[in-house]
């Protein structure tokens, strides 16, 4: 592996290649205007630019060999074309035609980085922006915005997503290139990332495991972060928001500058906020909260190489609620509470040869400190230390006519500690290793066809944890564990309205630490947990169909899964006690889930600034037998009346939103979870900027839960203790970009 990394660093010094640019002009395909503003891209290297105000671009010093131009303008379709610098033709014109609907996006999850609608795999892709425009207060929250995710949540504090019903373990979430490991195995363990510096956010709703190794069994959530500046240009931005229900404060400051070959990037955000409050006024004793955030970058980008290394500090603390008892506003933290340092490491590399090779390598360091602080502020009743060190490395061949390969190396290696005074999960080390070849088949304009097969091995090696004979002692074991997963798909433009997309593809999950080897009260989750270290690797097998009808004034979109799992590992209640605590097993059974969503979203014609979106989305999950399974989100359905103005006087990006959500009863529980009444919520807001001396001020304003209804969402995992959920809450943010 060392020569691996030796060769990849060794070729970017190398001169044999040509001095090739590209320029030309982007154009309005009706009138024939010349855009200004229009984002020119080329992903494999992430090297950009944007149109003059005579709508002409350049770009220099690039590689040769074939590459992806993307164009891309806010009102256009995007634009897509292969060209090859050293051949020609240096000079293109480009014609983008006007589209009321969401630009069409790279994908940067999926290896052959198509637009969304060429893609093979369905992959949702929004924008962090668009998300936070619904009137969510953090990151987790927003996610559910986009159909099939769902939050497990501890009020408005702590969030896990949830793709299609799994969570945890089971879904993957890749940060700054890199798979984010922070002990998520723990229910009361959040995402922990902050929302600014990211871009946008891409999830995979389905087994990703030939793509992303173990784990990657029921999703991938795929952080996109903030780009640099365009060459020889710099920005800035700061804003402020106020959080009404919990009298929270969100700042962020953030600054970037490039030049022709070195880019850097700074972006601070901080924010504090005091425990909840219900509908009827109560306020949840200990959900408090508070946040600081900094990701800083550094680029570098020259011909045929390209170099980005990215940094990221989280620290979060967070109270661990129980009821609704000591009614304060104050912000500081009280026992129990978690205190959570997550730092992120990485480099992503890119060489791309003048016969169109290209090699990936992705690097990350993450160390994750993890307190949980009971009756002292200061000694930690459990802690745990991880750190991980992940590498991932693609070779891309040649395309050869209508066939593009690509082969990768992925790892891993994990060292988990104990420190605090209890110990739930012992000391333990995890090694990783997956090999993987996946290949896309371009059969014509019309079909393309995508598969691949991939091969991992795990070995999670653990210490003797307590002291025979004692509560809570567990043995040390050395256990490995193999898969094999396969993936094939088919991607068909049946009419030119009507896309179609069938995909099957099998996953893998080793059991995690926690599964195998807790023995121990659970502070989280209040529950005495004991592991099996006999547990085996969880299967699964899905077939995914996507049928999507779109034109000029209306998107369509229908979307089912069948989800087979064999040897799925979830917590079963035994009649018994330790202390207080119910004891929970970890066993195994197969199951199985279904669903799916519908999407819709009209834009009646002529009226260009109205949008009507509609989403329902559903998932059963039963164990082999008929037994529901746990944590299987309640159907939804949401409508959204949405009015948008590009520029409307010295208005720009104005819209106006109202939006009504309605969750069904949930009575489809496992046997330790309760069934879950429906509930109506209705949110609403506005927003707008607006020019400032050639500087941007921008102004939105949200309300959630307008009608103060109580309620408790099947997936809160504060139902147990009768807690609602946040009453009326409104969010006042302010920009500035300069």
């Amino acid at each position: 592996m060392k020569n691996l990394f030796f060769l990849l660093f060794a070729f970017a010094g190398l001169s044999a290649f040509t001095q090739n640019q590209i320029s030309g002009s982007v154009k309005d395909a009706s009138t024939g205007e010349l855009l200004q503003g229009a984002n020119v891209y080329i992903p494999q290297i992430e090297k950009g630019t944007v149109t003059d105000q005579k709508g002409v671009f350049v770009l220099k010093n690039l590689p040769g060999g074939t590459i992806r131009l993307v164009i891309s303008l806010i009102g256009y379709e995007t634009y897509s074309i292969s060209i090859n610098p050293s051949n020609g033709p240096s000079e293109i014109t480009v014609s983008l035609k006007t589209s009321v609907f969401e630009m069409n996006e790279v994908l940067v999850s999926t290896p052959f980085q198509r637009l969304q609608k060429e893609n093979v795999m369905k992959v949702e892709k929004q924008t962090i922006e668009s998300l936070f425009k619904n009137g969510s207060s953090t990151l987790a929250e927003s996610l559910t915005n986009i159909p099939g995710v769902s939050n497990f949540s501890t009020g408005l504090s702590i969030g896990k997503p949830v793709i299609r019903g799994l969570t945890g373990n089971r879904v993957l979430v890749y940060s700054q290139g890199v798979r984010l490991e922070n002990q998520q195995f723990g229910d009361e363990h959040g995402l922990g990332l902050g929302e600014s510096g990211f871009e946008s956010v891409e999830v995979i709703k389905g087994p990703a495991s030939l793509l992303y190794g173990s784990d990657a069994l029921g999703g991938v959530l795929y952080f996109n972060p903030e780009a640099f500046a365009a060459a020889n240009t710099n920005s800035g931005k700061a804003s402020f928001e106020y959080v009404t229900n919990t009298e929270g404060i969100k700042s962020n400051i953030g600054y970037k500058i490039s030049g022709e070959k070195f880019k850097y990037l700074i972006n601070g955000s901080q924010s504090s906020h005091a425990d909840y409050k219900t509908p009827d006024d109560g306020l949840v004793t200990n959900s408090r909260f508070n946040e600081l955030d900094l990701k800083t970058a550094a680029g570098y980008n020259h011909k045929n190489f390209k170099t980005t290394l990215r940094y990221n500090y989280n620290r979060f603390r967070v109270g661990l609620p129980e009821d609704i008892g000591t009614q304060s506003r104050s912000k500081s933290m009280e026992t129990p509470f978690q205190d959570i340092d997550n730092h992120i490491l990485s480099s992503q590399s890119v060489l791309q040869m003048d016969n169109s090779t290209r090699i990936e390598l992705n690097l990350g360091y993450l160390y994750n400190n993890r307190k949980e602080l009971e009756d002292s502020r200061t000694v930690a009743a459990l802690g745990f230390r991880l750190n991980t060190f992940n590498y991932d490395l693609k070779y891309y061949f040649p395309k050869l006519k209508k066939f593009e390969t690509i082969l990768a190396a992925q790892g891993m290696y994990q060292d988990n500690a104990n420190f605090g005074e209890e110990q739930l999960i012992p000391d333990a080390i995890v090694k990783d290793i997956g090999l993987a070849a996946t290949g896309l088949y371009t059969l014509n304009d019309k079909h393309a066809v995508q598969f691949g097969v991939r091969v991992d091995s795990r070995n999670i090696r653990a210490k003797d944890k307590g002291e025979i004979g004692e509560e809570g002692f567990s043995e040390n074991f050395d256990r490995s564990f193999t898969s094999f997963n396969a993936a094939i798909g088919l991607r068909s433009f049946l009419t030119k309205n009507i896309t179609s997309r069938l995909n099957f593809a099998s996953g893998s999950r080793s059991p995690n630490l926690a599964e195998l080897a807790s023995n121990g009260l659970h502070e989280g989750t209040n529950r005495f947990e004991i592991g099996n270290s006999s547990l085996g690797i969880e299967q699964n097998f899905q077939t995914d169909l996507s049928l999507e009808y779109t034109n000029e004034h209306l998107e369509l979109a229908l979307d089912g899964f069948l989800n087979k799992i064999n040897d799925f590992i979830f917590v079963d209640p035994e009649n018994r006690f330790i202390g207080n605590e119910q004891v929970f097993n970890f066993v195994q059974t197969d199951a199985h889930l279904f669903g799916g969503e519908i999407t819709l979203h009209l834009h009646p014609h002529p009226l260009d600034w109205l949008h009507l979106e509609s989403s329902f989305e559903t998932v059963l999950g039963k164990i082999n037998g008929g037994e529901d399974l746990p944590l299987i989100p309640a159907n939804t359905i949401s409508n959204t009346l949405r009015i948008e103005f590009y520029k409307i006087g010295f208005l720009k990006n104005a819209y106006v939103f109202v939006k009504d959500s309605y969750s069904f009863e949930q009575n489809k529980a496992s046997t330790f979870e309760t069934v879950s009444d429906s509930y109506n919520l209705v949110s609403a807001g506005l927003g707008g900027s607006f020019a400032i001396n050639k500087n941007e001020l921008s102004l939105t304003v949200s309300g959630t839960n307008l009608f103060d209804e109580t309620y408790i969402p099947h997936l809160s995992r504060l139902k147990i203790d009768g807690i609602p959920n946040l009453g009326r809450n409104f969010n006042i943010k302010v920009g500035y970009l300069f």
